[in-house]
């Protein structure tokens, strides 16, 4: 059975997947900060879509273009991630997974729908700590 486009990977998956060994990745990712697999109870890493793209771009600048890290490392400084996706062949999605900021094409309409969704939520919060303050001990 394989797994969707959009599942998280381990990390022998991930390396099998862009074509290198395990403790590249862990390499990289002391050399690379923008590389931050999110890691589970025991320091077990996962790969996120996101983040195999980047991983793939980077494996190509470096064993096929010949940059070194350091010109890996200014390339992203400079031209972002994107840039560096763009060298693996991927497009990066937009915004960035939890960037944590909104995306400035944001229709007002869909703005609006978002703020009464939220809104919602505040009020369905509110309303539950009051019936958690209410309730008998």
């Amino acid at each position: 059975m394989t797994k969707g486009p959009e599942a998280f990977r381990t990390i022998s998956e991930a390396a099998s997947e862009i074509g290198v060994a395990q403790h590249v990745l862990r390499f990289w990712e002391t050399k690379f900060s923008f590389i931050r697999p999110m890691k589970r109870a025991g320091g077990r890493r996962f790969y996120r879509p996101h983040d195999l793209l980047l991983l793939r771009g980077v494996r190509r600048l470096l064993h096929e273009e010949g940059y070194t890290i350091a010109g890996v490392q200014k390339l992203h400084r400079e031209h972002g991630a994107s840039r560096l996706v763009a060298a693996g062949g991927g497009v990066a999605p937009s915004p960035e997974p939890f960037a944590g900021q909104a995306r400035a094409d944001t229709s007002p309409g869909v703005r609006a729908a978002l703020q009464a969704a939220l809104d919602e939520l505040v009020a369905a919060r509110a309303q539950l700590a009051q019936a958690l303050a209410a309730r008998p001990r």
